[in-house]
């Protein structure tokens, strides 16, 4: 079914299950600051990294055609479920019905790109969510790249939690971000970088860093993500001159406004207002 969607120019839209996507959005915001951004968090219906592949694909559809609703003709999926289990098919399925001129990206593929460049010995390790790890999205686009890298995947499924409850500064976190550290090694003790594979992590990064040996290097991904989207304004004009660039940013969640700006806060450093909506 098409949409009427208005060509006049609009805000980047940047999409998340949660609040994950902040740390994307944070660090496209430091690199682009002049652009106008709508973040879109569907926190009422988080998490989504155990969720089954159909479910995660129609929620994010839901989302993508709010944002497109909303004026964005770019949209980012700054979330790593919903980039390795629906950005494939909302680009081939949903974009030429909906609208053949828009765009949706991901995650995944920016962060992947650089790691030629970052590991030394070819081995490399995954921590992410349990849909994501699933997925195995992050070997399938890692081997397009370069075939030769070994990748090692482990799932962290109380990372977000930790994240979500503010509990990641906490004694206890230290357990839960010990233990899946000590699986992934274990599973190849020849890693020399790790990507964190989930945009609630880098909150987490305090505590990794205590865990992970100081040889390996740490992925997060938002400066990769930033930098990718700055490539791609440029070498795509024609879809830098459908973004509107008046510096403003807009927040939305599915949840209640009140817990969205308090929790937001620990992500952006910094006070939002926010409103509720509502995704079908």
């Amino acid at each position: 079914m098409k949409q009427h969607l208005s060509h006049t120019p609009g805000p980047i839209g940047v999409f998340d299950s949660g609040y994950g996507g902040l740390t994307i959005l944070d660090k496209i915001r430091e690199v682009l600051p002049e652009y106008d951004y709508i973040y879109l968090g569907d926190n009422a219906r988080a998490p989504y990294g155990t969720r089954s592949f159909e479910v995660v694909y129609e929620f994010t559809r839901q989302a993508v055609n709010k944002l497109f609703d909303m004026g964005c003709h770019l949209v980012i999926l700054a979330c790593n479920t919903a980039s390795a289990k629906a950005l494939r098919s909302i680009q081939m399925n949903d974009l030429p019905q909906i609208d053949p001129a828009r765009r949706v990206l991901g995650v995944i593929r920016p962060t992947v790109e650089c790691i030629g460049e970052i590991s030394k010995n070819q081995h490399i390790g995954v921590l992410a969510t349990a849909g994501t790890i699933k997925s195995e999205s992050y070997p399938l686009e890692i081997h397009k790249l370069f075939p030769e890298i070994q990748v090692s995947g482990t799932a962290c499924p109380m990372w977000v939690s930790l994240v979500e409850n503010n509990e990641s500064q906490d004694e206890g976190a230290d357990y839960f971000i010990r233990k899946y550290i000590d699986q992934l090694l274990s599973k190849d003790p020849q890693i020399d970088t790790v990507i964190l594979g989930c945009t609630h992590f880098p909150i987490l990064l305090p505590k990794i860093r205590q865990y992970i040996p100081d040889h390996i290097s740490i992925i997060a991904q938002g400066e990769y993500v930033a930098e990718s989207l700055k490539d791609y304004l440029k070498r795509h004009p024609e879809m830098d001159a459908k973004c509107t660039k008046n510096g403003n940013c807009q927040f939305y969640t599915t949840e209640a406004e009140e817990k969205f700006s308090e929790s937001a806060s620990t992500f952006l450093k910094q006070q939002i207002s926010v409103k509720h909506i509502t995704l079908e």
